[in-house]
């Protein structure tokens, strides 16, 4: 059973805003002719390398929901200019909406077991929930109608 991280997308107020980060990224790596991977720089290393890399992914909390998640592929320990410890999270360039679910603001990542990760959400929900006003998506998840 894979293991997940999961971590706050500060700054980003939508999974559409976090699709078009990454598009932008990719576009930019391509006209460099850098490889088209979604690179995330850390603080702190994970320690359970191994159960991540069998299929784990890094689940994204958009204001304060549990909302997409990228696969991860690789994860690279580097020291920056300054001599300080850092990890590169290395990700396939697609994001996948998942169901929405509420979660508290924390820092930094934290593991993220299977069994507590939401479904991914089909395209044509993921498309349906994309485009309704945000209080009223909130809402209606409040209610369990979503």
């Amino acid at each position: 059973m894979p293991l997940h991280l999961i971590k706050l997308a500060v700054g980003c107020e939508s999974v559409k805003e976090l699709k078009g980060w990454v598009a932008e990224r990719m576009k930019t790596a391509k006209k460099k002719g850098l490889p088209q991977r979604h690179v995330h720089i850390t603080r702190m290393t994970p320690k359970r390398v191994d159960e991540i890399l069998v299929g784990g992914s890094l689940y994204w909390v958009i204001r304060g929901e549990i909302a997409a998640r990228e696969k991860i592929v690789a994860i690279e320990p580097f020291r920056d200019k300054d001599g300080i410890g850092r990890c590169r999270l290395v990700m396939q360039p697609k994001v996948i909406a998942v169901s929405p679910r509420p979660m508290r603001p924390f820092q930094g990542w934290r593991y993220f077991t299977e069994d507590a990760a939401p479904p991914d959400l089909s395209r044509a929900a993921a498309g349906s929930i994309a485009i309704m006003p945000e209080p009223l998506r909130r809402e209606l998840r409040d209610l369990g109608l979503l």
